[in-house]
């Protein structure tokens, strides 16, 4: 260790966080892994100041609850993907003179971007301006905007995303997909770490009292195409003359709801599923603690926290193959994976559990295990520190 590591190491680090999502008073579930490892970061010596970055045209948002406040900031865009490319030029001209100061009060050792757009974008012309090493974060599959944003415009956001990698510390990967997604671009033009989301396992902690409850599948995530809920109902469908006292929760909300309500009602099980739009942190826990079993068979998933939400509290979750999640799950011991948009092998997965107790117990023990293990915010926090540590130096 050099003499400038072990300065880094012997004091607290300061890191500003830039965000285009975090917790607010609307949905507190916006940006939660984000803004959960927080705590955890400062009890290792970690300072964070988080902006978190909105175009004007959005309504101004507060930061949801107690943890680490975030200053929500404004800038110029153009709406909708056509204002992605320059968006992180107008947040970095909209932030660099309080980061300027900020950085003259308070020494910044680190920037912490989360996503390319507009985060990334705006760290790297912070690093060029005021000389501060940065790194980013990359929490999807789109790693270069290409899925989302189509023909030049498209093209013109890979570009700046390839430079904002390049150019930054370390990307830091929520998992090996995304990373091999990152590398299949990049290769050796940038260095990349797998840094996996972590839980709070005191919030989604087991209830041995759920048990005895009725059978009960839940699902949480935004009403998109590639979460797979229509992928779910179908499967429900399959099996509910089986099961004729179970009930489906839907958490989440986005334009696929009608959508949804209408196949439900078309495949006749619309008396037992339950769309409960978004809900709290808490709400969340709770439903996740007395549900029977956990699915989500989303096609384009770079990880995924409700998976590990969901083993936290000792259940049985089924995802998808080829995402993330699969390098987490181990098949048939701490969970199931199926393949995408397959309802009939969901199905057949959903019956064997809601059939079987003892096996539905048997997983969820090796799953919560799992978490314990290997995916607390402890250890997402340890891992980030390491980072910190050899990005600032």
């Amino acid at each position: 260790m050099n003499g400038t590591e072990k300065g880094l190491s012997d004091r607290q680090l300061h890191v500003l966080t830039l965000t285009p999502f975090y917790p607010h008073e609307c949905d507190e579930a916006d940006g939660c892994f984000i803004s959960e490892p927080l705590a955890a970061l400062a009890q290792v010596g970690i300072a964070n100041t988080v902006l978190a970055l909105q175009p004007f045209y959005r309504k101004q948002l507060r930061t949801a609850r107690a943890g680490v406040p975030a200053e929500w900031l404004h800038y110029i865009s153009l709406p909708g993907n056509i204002g992605l490319p320059t968006a992180g030029f107008f947040a970095f001209a909209s932030i660099v003179g309080r980061i300027r100061e900020l950085h003259r009060k308070q020494h910044i050792d680190v920037i912490h971007a989360h996503a390319p757009f507009p985060a990334g974008h705006a760290a790297m012309l912070l690093g060029v301006e005021l000389e501060l090493p940065y790194v980013v974060s990359v929490h999807g599959l789109d790693a270069f905007s290409r899925e989302h944003v189509s023909g030049r415009v498209g093209q013109w956001c890979a570009r700046i995303a390839r430079r904002v990698y390049q150019a930054s510390k370390r990307v830091i990967c929520i998992s090996e997909a995304v990373r091999k997604n990152v590398l299949q671009e990049m290769g050796t033009e940038c260095r990349t770490s797998v840094v996996y989301n972590g839980v709070d396992p005191h919030l989604f902690s087991p209830d041995d009292t759920s048990a005895c409850q009725d059978l009960t599948v839940l699902s949480v995530g935004n009403l998109i195409p590639t979460k797979g809920h229509d992928v779910l109902i179908r499967a429900l469908a399959a099996i509910a003359p089986e099961f004729p006292k179970l009930r489906v929760q839907i958490i989440g909300d986005g334009p696929e709801k009608i959508r949804l309500q209408e196949l439900a009602q078309q495949l006749g099980i619309s008396d037992c599923v339950r769309f409960l739009g978004r809900q709290s942190r808490t709400k969340i826990a709770e439903a996740m603690r007395t549900c029977t079993v956990f699915a989500l068979p989303s096609s384009y998933e770079g990880l995924g926290c409700v998976y590990l939400e969901a083993m936290a509290t000792a259940k049985p979750a089924v995802g998808c193959r080829e995402q993330g999640i699969a390098e987490i799950i181990c098949q048939g011991s701490s969970g199931f994976l199926i393949g995408p948009g397959n309802d009939r092998e969901l199905a057949l997965v959903l019956g064997m559990l809601l059939r079987d107790e003892r096996q539905r117990r048997n997983i969820g023990i090796t799953a919560r295990d799992t978490i314990l293990d290997r995916f607390t915010l402890e250890q997402q926090a340890e891992n980030l520190v390491r980072i910190y540590r050899e990005s600032a130096v």
